[in-house]
């Protein structure tokens, strides 16, 4: 897609990233969400009719929330025909690691405690079930493959050896404490946040900690409805939970993925727009 003003310089598995044209703002980029949709490290057909507009709604509605530094910028302004799926941001020098914080056990963390009794080398107590809350949050990083190869969760020493300790530590700080306001966030929509990954980078300016990419959403977080998960239920959530499932009943894994259904595609599209309402129209 071409975008007046702007030069494309890169294609994401779900975004597009531009440059502006003009060099007084060789500083910033443009970041535009598509509606495609990935799983198991594919990008999936058909895309998500208005994902990209939901998961930049969201972000921005978290970030407007969150006291600490992020990479949006006001300096330039995203084009009209996308800004409701774009945002223009300060370029980072990103750290490749993904800050992964989970609050509950499940998903990759869930196989992990079964055949390990820890995640990420952090030993976890014995006898938890599957969407149990766990005693405190816990910090589980994943080293930032390029694309087309698969994320690797690592130990927090593994971080260390990636960024050097002080770095380290600011990120799994941060990582805790923004999950923690998060969470409180959430449960006063109705929701359980369950789990969610941050990444950071350096301002190149400043130096300082900054947040980029995607924040929150259920690309990148996993939601529950907090009055089902007390009342037991535990494979509900608003992120694309659902289109992982319907690939391991109509997939083997080998090759590329099939096509997603039309009821798939649809009801995916319900729960994104549902999560952003829950969490945008409630009284916080």
């Amino acid at each position: 897609m071409e975008i007046t003003g702007f030069r494309h310089i890169y294609s994401g598995k779900v975004r597009e990233l531009y440059e502006p044209i003009d060099p007084k703002f060789s500083h910033l980029a443009l970041i535009v969400a598509t509606d495609r949709i990935s799983a198991f490290d594919h990008i999936l057909t058909p895309t998500i009719p208005g994902k990209g507009i939901e998961l930049t709604k969201i972000t921005n509605w978290w970030l407007d929330r969150i006291d600490f530094p992020n990479h949006r910028s006001n300096e330039l302004s995203a084009p009209k025909e996308i800004q409701d799926r774009a945002v223009v941001v300060k370029r980072l020098k990103m750290y490749p690691v993904e800050c992964v914080v989970r609050g509950y056990i499940s998903g990759s963390g869930w196989k992990e405690y079964q055949s390990k009794g820890s995640i990420c080398g952090i030993k976890l107590p014995e006898g938890l079930r599957f969407g149990q809350k766990l005693p405190e949050p816990i910090f589980t990083p994943a080293f930032k493959a390029p694309q087309g190869q698969k994320d690797e969760n690592i130990t927090y020493d593994e971080v260390i050896d990636l960024v050097n300790e002080d770095i380290a530590r600011n990120l799994r700080e941060a990582s805790l404490e923004i999950f923690s306001y998060a969470s409180k966030v959430a449960e006063r929509a109705g929701l359980i946040l369950a789990d969610t990954k941050f990444e950071f980078g350096a301002d190149p300016l400043t130096g300082q900690l900054t947040i980029g990419d995607e924040v929150l959403t259920p690309d990148s977080s996993r939601y529950w409805d907090k009055e089902q998960w007390d009342q037991g239920v535990r494979d509900q959530s608003f992120d694309k939970q659902m289109v992982r499932n319907w690939l391991l009943d109509n997939w083997d894994e080998k090759g590329e993925p099939p096509s997603l259904s039309p009821e798939i595609v649809k009801l995916t599209a319900e729960r994104y727009a549902l999560l952003r309402e829950k969490l945008t129209t409630a009284k916080l």
